[in-house]
């Protein structure tokens, strides 16, 4: 708006508003006796531009062109450059510090090298235009000389290139670390351009060092199918097993083979299961009831099934809700003869579990149950039950998860290995109680345990002669 004022009325008539102006000093008046500008804001621009002044020109940046620093440096220095900062990995930025030449134009010299060679970096001067006078022996011999060097310096920062395509590392790093299976890679790349002995020397690796890597990469995996079987073994067991459980898992399918080789080929694969902690859901709610005392005093072992159990209430938080798990936990073996899975931990999450867990009892086997001190297991409803059945109640003492550390350990594996390791964002409640339910299952009926032979908790019982 304000660029249209200024375009739509002539010089001669913004003189002759800036004149009375001057005279009555009233933007409002100019406007009423001379019926223009159209807005206040273009006698302001006229205004602007008159008290501004004509505009200068800004002075000419000096350039250093002194002999000892030329603005056009030799091809001697340009190659000395590039060599210090693409070969010997020196700083570019300290380079150009040092020598008075940005980094811009150290890098437009690589890009020209790179294109079209040292002739590409020449100066007119370097190559002046005259009478061509016949070579003499000495300046054939600095010519031969420098072509070597040139040939040299390519050599090299070829190598640093495939060192950076090839094997992914970075820019200036030395030749030193590489390892032998690294160096015959470069090799391989840059065999086509110059000679074997050429290379081998350059990169400091024998000969026979070579053939061995070209012949180790030809060799047949002779662990290729066991590669497989373990790959499959890992991820049809839930992803959460470690070499050691691998190690058992096909030694029990009769594939015998070191637990060296079984952990080295799990890492070679990445295969590693995931870990993460996070704090666990408390059902403590002060005391509601009268103290029970600790029966249990850490010993969780237990001579027979359905002679000492454990129970307790775990959280699995999702972002479509929260989801509660309440099993019991047979010290014998680890077996879980009952669980319930809710969305809210109430007295009916427990006493359904509770119920589902006697009804697999016999009328001889009343075990002891051990919890924490959770209100859960301190109203009348779990009491009840407890008494009708004949079980004996035992607790931890308040904030003391040492002393049912069986049935955390329990939930540290299972959140572990079904729950930390993957991510719940498309996953619905139901769909969620589902797939802890399944893992349940599986933890009974086909989950390896080092304590147990290498054997579920329902195989032992088995091996026992025990109904599971």
């Amino acid at each position: 708006m304000l660029r249209k004022a200024h375009e739509m009325y002539s010089k001669e008539q913004r003189e002759k508003a800036l004149a009375l102006y001057d005279k009555c000093h009233s933007v409002t008046k100019v406007m009423q006796l001379l019926g223009y500008p159209e807005s206040r804001q273009g006698l302001y621009l006229w205004l602007r531009q008159r008290n501004a002044g004509p505009k200068k020109k800004a002075g000419r940046k000096k350039v250093n062109n002194s002999p000892d620093h030329p603005l056009h440096p030799s091809l001697e220095t340009k190659l000395d450059i590039l060599r210090r900062c693409f070969i010997e990995g020196e700083n570019v930025q300290l380079v150009s510090e040092e020598t008075g030449y940005s980094r811009a134009s150290i890098y437009t010299w690589r890009r020209k090298y790179q294109s079209g060679g040292p002739a590409s970096l020449m100066n007119p001067k370097d190559d002046p235009r005259g009478v061509l006078n016949e070579g003499i022996q000495s300046s054939t011999n600095e010519i031969d000389s420098l072509k070597q060097q040139m040939l040299e310096m390519q050599l090299e920062i070829d190598i640093l290139k495939e060192t950076i395509n090839v094997l992914k590392k970075d820019p200036g790093v030395s030749k030193t670390p590489l390892k032998n299976k690294e160096k015959a890679a470069i090799v391989d790349a840059l065999k086509a351009r110059y000679t074997l002995p050429t290379l081998l020397s350059k990169l400091d690796l024998a000969k026979s060092s070579y053939y061995y890597q070209e012949s180790t990469l030809n060799r047949i995996d002779k662990y290729k199918v066991l590669r497989e079987q373990i790959r499959t073994a890992f991820y049809d067991n839930k992803a959460c097993y470690g070499y050691r459980r691998i190690h058992a898992l096909l030694k029990k399918n009769g594939i015998t083979v070191s637990e060296k080789v079984v952990r080295q080929l799990m890492r070679e694969e990445g295969l590693f299961p995931r870990i993460k902690r996070k704090q666990k859901y408390s059902s403590y709610k002060g005391e509601i009831s009268p103290e029970v005392p600790n029966l249990v005093q850490r010993d969780f072992h237990a001579e027979c099934p359905n002679q000492k159990w454990l129970t307790d209430i775990t959280e699995f938080a999702i972002p479509a809700g929260k989801v509660y798990l309440s099993p019991i936990v047979d010290c014998f073996d680890g077996m879980l003869p009952a669980w319930t899975i809710g969305t809210t931990p109430n007295a009916d999450l427990v006493n359904d579990m509770l119920d589902k867990a006697i009804a697999t009892l016999s009328k001889e086997e009343h075990p002891l149950i051990h919890s924490d001190r959770g209100c859960h297991y301190r109203w009348p409803g779990w009491i009840e039950r407890m008494s009708r059945a004949g079980l004996e109640r035992s607790m931890s003492k308040k904030g003391c998860s040492p002393d049912n550390s069986a049935c955390e350990g329990l939930f540290g594996r299972l959140k572990n290995e079904m729950f930390y390791c993957r991510k719940w964002e498309d996953v619905s409640l139901p769909e969620f109680m589902k797939i802890l339910n399944d893992y349940l299952v599986w933890y009974n009926e086909k989950r390896i345990k080092v304590s147990l032979g290498n054997m579920s908790p329902a195989e032992y019982r088995q091996r026992l002669g025990i109904a599971a």
